[in-house]
């Protein structure tokens, strides 16, 4: 089985073309291969399929053998591994994600290479049930949440995949390790959550780290970024464009007031070819 690793931001993935399916047993393949000692060492395993509904169908595994919904940086890795690897000549390409649907990819290529990705994230959900939570409203912003005798306030965002954006006065120094893993499974969140920790320096910048469900804390989350973004409007606290600055790099995020939809453009980058036995 030959593999590409490439990475958005230290975000990195496994990448897998070829196949017409997903294999059997892929969440214990996923376990195997994602891990950075035994294995490869990954975020997630990602493989590209025929889509009947877009030029390529990408699905995620997560490194605990869950399945993902949606991946910005993983998107942002499929459109540069296509075109690097000469499966489009076309600079405008759509994904089938299994969250979020058909997305419209831009890529900007520099000396016959993807340099960044532009990628329509569609519309955020933000009702209550939907994203989903247990709390039944049209949105939830800034709403109360109590673990191990603290409390936290969220503001609920799905772009694909749930998350949960909480305010805190230095998001680079927070103990992401300590409070990730148990707003994770928080009763609240039927299906898990994504929480993101944020810091709002201006009205054009926030800080942001991330721990992902099914996969911990990760350099960087694509679709935490749009989240924490969406929920920065929602709250007052910046514009519709923002730099994000996550742990490995800075994405630009637009949340357009014309079509609802949010916009992420951020880099791509392949890291090495490999083969498995």
């Amino acid at each position: 089985m030959k593999f590409t690793k490439l990475h958005g931001l230290g975000n990195d993935f496994i990448v897998i073309a070829g196949e017409k399916e997903l294999p059997a047993g892929v969440d214990q393949l996923a376990i195997r291969l994602c891990n950075r000692f035994f294995g490869i060492g990954a975020d997630g395993l990602v493989y590209i399929l025929p889509s009947e509904k877009a030029d390529f169908k990408m699905r995620i595994i997560n490194s605990d053998g869950s399945e993902a919904e949606q991946c910005g940086n993983a998107i942002r890795c499929v459109s540069k591994y296509v075109y690097d690897h000469k499966l489009t000549d076309a600079t405008e390409i759509t994904v089938e994600t299994l969250g979020a649907g058909v997305q419209k990819v831009q890529l900007n290529v520099q000396e016959g290479k993807v340099a960044t990705v532009r990628v329509d994230m569609g519309q955020p959900i933000l009702q209550g049930l939907e994203v989903p939570t247990t709390v039944d409203e049209a949105k939830v912003i800034n709403h109360p949440i109590e673990v191990d005798g603290r409390e936290f306030r969220f503001t609920a965002v799905s772009m694909g995949n749930p998350h949960c954006v909480i305010y805190v006065e230095d998001a680079v120094n927070f103990d992401l390790a300590v409070w990730g893993p148990k707003l994770e499974v928080h009763p609240m969140f039927p299906r898990k959550i994504n929480v993101e920790f944020a810091t709002v320096k201006n009205r054009a910048f926030t800080d942001m780290r991330v721990w992902e469900r099914g996969a911990g804390p990760t350099l960087a989350c694509g679709t935490g970024a749009c989240a924490t973004l969406v929920s920065s409007v929602l709250n007052g606290l910046t514009d519709r464009q923002a730099t994000v600055s996550l742990k490995g790099g800075d994405l630009f995020i637009e949340w357009n007031e014309e079509d609802n939809h949010v916009y992420m453009t951020g880099p791509a980058e392949e890291v090495y070819q490999g083969t498995l036995d």
